[in-house]
């Protein structure tokens, strides 16, 4: 079963490593060129280094080796691991195509089908369990390929994909370890670990920044990891859980696809009509709006450990309060209706009343 101390020097060994790794990477990154210019579509001002997903990955792979995980499946994720980092690090030096890219993310998640990694089944809320006979290989890769980029999409701002992942992570670790999912649980504790060593360095205003081989690589664990704990679990209710768990990257995302599509553009074409864009946009600073991510990111983590606790009578409240909290970022972001805020300004009317009618029974 679980041994806590463990898990606690893998953390350890993972966080330290990454913390000090990056420093030779960033140097690294400057002499080979893989660095990040700044342009009309991006917010920071001066050239940064962006290999530092190098350090996550190592960092990972550190506390990974203290913990030396058996299971049937971890050649395989080790290698599209690898896959995935050697993609991204090429994008990150050379700028590689997007077909390129995404071949690089199919390969990866080859392995894993390859394995027997693979959404068999999913469990929907009101409906039961739903076995997907031949659609699980696509749907698998799917996942795979759709939550690694959207890691990527969220990957705008200081801190923001990190700590967004570090939040996401630490959701399915407790899940896990609820659960007793060892392999997913120590998986997510060295990620968390060398996410946090990481964010040191990368948090605003940041020195380097984690480019496609971090947020690829971020991307791609948080797929196979759920599936190795809340998708394999049907207890859970699995199709709902690691969608609330990554709501922003997710939503982001699905976002994104609506208004290239409306504008009659490529789905992968990049622009900077992002959520955070938005917010910076609407008034809040570059760490404000970060932290605001942050916050959101664990209210949803938390809904989603909640969603899998709860009965199905239940699961329904907390499906209503995941799209009550979706709606207030979009307001904050201002992407819907036309800039208002009408849920916002309703909740400050009724903060000041609050504080109006505390102040005045105090004053009695």
């Amino acid at each position: 079963m679980f041994n806590f101390v463990d898990l606690a020097i893998a953390f350890t060994i993972a966080l330290v490593s990454s913390f000090v790794l990056t420093y030779p990477i960033k140097r690294f990154s400057i002499w080979v060129g893989a660095v990040d210019f700044p342009n009309n579509r991006k917010i920071h001002k001066k050239v940064t280094p962006r290999l530092g997903g190098l350090a996550i990955f190592l960092g990972a792979l550190l506390g990974g080796l203290y913990l030396f995980p058996r299971h049937e499946h971890m050649p395989e994720i080790f290698f599209g691991a690898l896959v995935i980092v050697i993609t991204g690090a090429l994008d990150d030096r050379f700028d590689i195509k997007p077909i390129a890219k995404l071949t690089g993310q199919l390969v990866a998640a080859s392995f894993l089908v390859s394995s027997g990694l693979i959404i068999e089944r999913i469990t929907i809320p009101f409906i039961g369990m739903i076995d997907l006979g031949f659609f699980s290989v696509l749907i698998t890769v799917l996942w795979v390929v759709g939550v690694t980029n959207a890691i990527n999409l969220i990957d705008g701002l200081d801190g923001l994909a990190t700590g967004v992942t570090t939040i996401a992570l630490v959701s399915i670790f407790i899940m896990a370890i609820i659960d007793g999912q060892l392999i997913a649980a120590s998986l997510s504790i060295v990620i968390i670990g060398s996410n946090l060593g990481f964010l040191y360095h990368n948090f605003y205003p940041a020195k380097i920044y984690m480019g496609d081989t971090g947020s690829n690589f971020l991307g791609y664990m948080v797929a196979a990891i759920s599936m190795l704990g809340l998708f394999k679990n049907i207890a859970f209710f699995s199709f709902v859980v690691p969608i609330i768990v990554l709501a922003i990257p997710i939503f982001d995302t699905l976002v994104a696809i609506v208004r290239r599509a409306y504008n009659k553009k490529s789905i992968m074409t990049a622009d900077n009509k992002h959520i955070h864009y938005q917010m910076i946009r609407a008034g809040y600073s570059h760490r404000q709006t970060v932290l605001i991510m942050y916050v959101f990111g664990a209210v949803f983590g938390g809904l989603a450990i909640l969603f899998s606790t709860v009965s199905t009578k239940f699961s329904l409240v907390v499906s209503i309060f995941v799209l009550f909290f979706l709606h207030i970022i979009s307001e904050l972001a201002g992407i819907v209706l036309g800039g208002k805020r009408p849920v916002i300004d309703y909740l400050r009317k009724l903060k000041w009343k609050i504080h109006r009618k505390r102040d005045s029974r105090d004053s009695i």
